[in-house]
């Protein structure tokens, strides 16, 4: 008997190949890229696609095989390895491939040509009411704050594009989001005092976004901020505070910001998810060629934390058990507050009714002077040194210490399989 998660990965590998081919067509014959492939089921697709097979493993094999690699890499040269460089790469781009911090056989095509899946480089906004007229109570959104200016890009955007480049209060930003890893990062855009601004290459590792700078055609890779092929290699972008909540959640915070318009430019089925099903527990990672540590399922949702060389994840499903954590990390005392009410992005046909998978918040402890605990009474989130009602924000909105505000701590939400590829040192957090 066949099972379901053979079955969805099936269905998505055929919906992908086509997607694959109707890109390099449309390359081939001068013209735009496509839009999306029409998947058998007629929904489009988005994603970053296999050009030959699902079976990410055979393509590696393959070159492998033909390449011999040393067992381990730090910076590599020519020297180093015999490696050959992705096909069809130095003719897309200008980058240095002479210089990579990584193994060119762990890279696989995404189908989609450099840009054949489209960054937003210059992003309109649009006020709360209007787009209000087309965003789910508990659809996603990433909030980013920078001085009093707050912008709020829908995930349902960044489904089809990735990569938006923005200019919030004059710092430049990059926000990005990969949908096999279900990563969603805000990055300073800003490298050794230049800006950057970046597109997708159409590459994967580990299944997670490879993104390139326009101005020297470096190759990052989106799950750690690393520059890992080209001039830049061994630059790290700096990661930036962003909050992952629900539409009404947003707007009824910051009801005076900006929110990133559907006029992009590129027509696109906003609103619709072209991964229906992926984050099932109990499916398998896409274009995914590594191993994972077997104490989670590959497919778990984590909440992670890299503070002073310690990095930590905690499964979803724990959070959503307790909802409160106070934990101590690279020497940070730190919290993660959890609450429902904030939709699956890769769920249901349509984003604004997922699943409910939740959203937190993370937060240094130390506030004044005074280390605080905090701990779920109630369905209300409590401080246990003077009784003050906190929300997910960080923010006290009763009590002693109401109007004081924690300082937030860089998180980023994956899958389980995503964040151990890159940090399998990981220590998963136990419940007391």
């Amino acid at each position: 008997m066949i099972n379901k998660p053979f079955l969805h990965l099936t269905a998505l590998s055929l919906a992908l190949l086509l997607l694959g081919a109707a890109c390099r067509s449309s390359v081939n014959e001068g013209s735009a890229p496509l839009p999306s492939a029409v998947a058998p089921n007629n929904s489009s697709l988005a994603t970053e696609t296999p050009t030959s097979t699902a079976n990410s493993s055979d393509t590696s094999s393959a070159a492998t095989a033909e390449d011999p690699i040393p067992p381990t890499v730090g910076s590599l040269t020519p020297q180093d390895t015999n490696e050959r460089i992705p096909p069809g790469a130095q003719n897309e781009f200008s980058t240095d491939f002479t210089i990579h911090s990584i193994l060119y056989s762990e890279i696989l095509s995404g189908g989609p040509p450099k840009d054949g899946i489209p960054a937003i480089d210059n992003p309109q906004f649009v006020p709360i009411s209007e787009a209000n007229e087309w965003l789910g109570e508990l659809e996603p959104v990433i909030v980013f704050q920078e001085g009093d200016d707050t912008r709020i890009y829908p995930v349902q955007i960044l489904m089809w594009h990735e990569i938006v480049n923005d200019v919030v209060a004059n710092r430049p930003i990059v926000v990005t989001f990969c949908p096999l890893c279900n990563t969603a990062i805000v990055f300073d855009a800003t490298v050794n005092g230049r800006p950057l601004d970046f597109g997708t290459t159409g590459r994967l590792r580990f299944s997670n976004l490879l993104m390139y700078d326009r101005q020297t055609e470096t190759w990052w890779q989106q799950a750690n901020g690393e520059a890992v092929v080209g001039e830049l290699t061994g630059s790290q972008l700096t990661f930036l505070p962003a909050n992952i909540v629900s539409w009404a959640e947003a707007r009824e915070k910051f009801p005076q910001a900006q929110v990133l318009s559907r006029e992009t430019g590129f027509p696109r089925n906003y609103g619709r998810n072209p991964y229906v099903g992926y984050d099932n527990i109990h499916s398998s990672p896409f274009l995914f060629d590594g191993q994972t540590p077997e104490q989670l399922p590959a497919m778990a949702r984590v909440t992670t934390v890299e503070l002073n060389g310690e990095a930590v994840a905690y499964p979803n499903a724990v959070l959503q058990e307790i909802g409160v954590v106070n934990d101590t990390v690279g020497g940070v005392d730190i919290a993660i507050f959890w609450q429902p009410g904030l939709a699956s992005a890769l769920d249901s046909s349509e984003l604004a009714i997922g699943a409910d998978v939740g959203a937190n918040g993370v937060f240094e402890r130390q506030l004044n002077g005074q280390t605080l605990s905090f701990s779920l009474v109630d369905g209300q989130i409590i401080d246990e040194q003077t009784n003050s009602t906190w929300n997910i924000f960080g923010e006290a909105i009763t009590g002693e210490l109401a109007g004081e505000t924690l300082t937030a701590v860089v998180k980023i939400d994956h899958f389980w399989f995503s964040w151990a590829a890159f940090r399998p040192d990981t220590r998963i957090y136990q419940q007391p």
